[in-house]
């Protein structure tokens, strides 16, 4: 048995739309009495981090609706069904930045709202990056503008919050940590 374990005794899903469904869980709880959990599913995600030869970290700006304001982030994109993590993170590079790599190595895969959301993001590091002839481009209701940034810059996007998502604040300070490492 898991601890504290929730039992779930009826599911409703009341919306289900092109990348997440909402739903609410009735449960019963350790202690026996019952609780309503209101949780979003979703496919889950994949974010790159990649730095240029001149060791520039590769980031995108774009608009984000649910903020009302433009973002500093990191390539990203969902999962598409069937498709793995890896796969996901090589076409989402080329689709915001017009890069391709030669080196993808998983760093690791974190919940980012295990309140009420069940989406998994997996964080990639990309190198021995080329840029591609003909890439992709971004979808066709994505617009993105490409900043390629020193870590110092990146940082102080994060102090005055035009880097302020959690993936992206990860991975600038993944850099800083690797940076620090080399040094000692």
């Amino acid at each position: 048995m898991k601890k504290f374990e929730e039992k779930t005794i009826t599911t409703n899903e009341l919306f289900k739309g092109k990348i997440i469904s909402l739903q609410v869980d009735d449960v019963e709880l350790p202690n026996g009495k019952t609780s309503k959990r209101e949780l979003i599913k979703h496919p889950g995600a994949v974010c790159v981090i990649a730095k240029t030869d001149d060791q520039k970290l590769i980031l995108v700006e774009q608009y984000r609706k649910a903020l009302e304001r433009s973002i500093v982030e990191i390539p990203a994109g969902k999962l598409e069904p069937g498709e793995l993590p890896e796969v996901t993170a090589e076409r989402e590079l080329e689709e915001e930045t017009g890069y391709g790599c030669r080196s993808l190595t998983h760093l690791i895969s974190f919940y980012t709202s295990p309140g009420f959301a069940d989406e998994l993001v997996h964080v990639y590091k990309a190198e021995d990056l080329y840029k591609i002839e003909d890439a992709e481009g971004p979808d066709e209701d994505e617009f993105v503008e490409l900043l390629e940034v020193t870590l110092e810059e990146a940082e102080e996007m994060v102090l005055n919050q035009r880097i302020f998502d959690a993936k992206t604040a990860y991975a600038v300070q993944y850099l800083r940590l690797e940076e620090m490492k080399k040094n000692t």
